[in-house]
């Protein structure tokens, strides 16, 4: 028996055309997927390599963050050092000031008057005392008038004691 092909041919080659358009579009599709794939990949490699240098960088920036802290306090450190040293050259630089002060209150003192209580705060000395008369503390005052060392002297109290003696308070500054 024969056999007779009733289709026609057009039908059979837009099938066959039909079905290598869809074997086509199907290896696009698998070849567009991998890509996909491939560039996802991609981009997630480098997003972990950039989270990976943010960490490092993150540690650095506390490790310097530390030693910036450490850097103020040896600095803080270094301002009380240089104002200890300021305070010690001071006291050592008014040592032999105190020293002339003293002498210079002996040299000025007259013969019958006698200090009971010397107290110096900041540059004014206070000085309390007992006098013989009232002529002793004036030859005092002009005495310390005349020094070099004293700028200003002020007798603020004088009052006389009944056993003829004198008492005065004054200050030199």
């Amino acid at each position: 028996m024969m056999h007779i092909n009733l289709l026609p041919w057009r039908e059979r080659l837009r099938e066959v055309r039909r079905r290598e358009f869809l074997t086509i579009m199907m290896g696009f599709v698998i070849i567009a997927g991998g890509l996909v794939f491939l560039v996802d990949r991609y981009f997630n490699g480098e997003i972990t390599m950039q989270q990976a240098r943010n960490v490092f960088v993150r540690a650095e920036i506390t490790l310097l963050d530390a030693q910036v802290a450490e850097i103020n306090q040896l600095g803080q450190q270094k301002e009380d050092i240089r104002a200890r040293m300021n305070v010690i050259t001071d006291l050592q630089g008014t040592r032999p000031v105190i020293v002339r002060i003293f002498d210079e209150m002996v040299r000025t003192l007259p013969n019958g008057i006698f200090y009971e209580q010397v107290q110096r705060i900041e540059d004014v000395i206070a000085v309390e005392g007992i006098a013989e008369s009232s002529a002793r503390i004036t030859e005092l005052m002009r005495n310390l008038d005349d020094s070099e060392w004293f700028k200003a002297t002020d007798l603020s109290e004088f009052s006389v004691v009944e056993s003829a003696e004198t008492s005065m308070s004054a200050s030199i500054s």
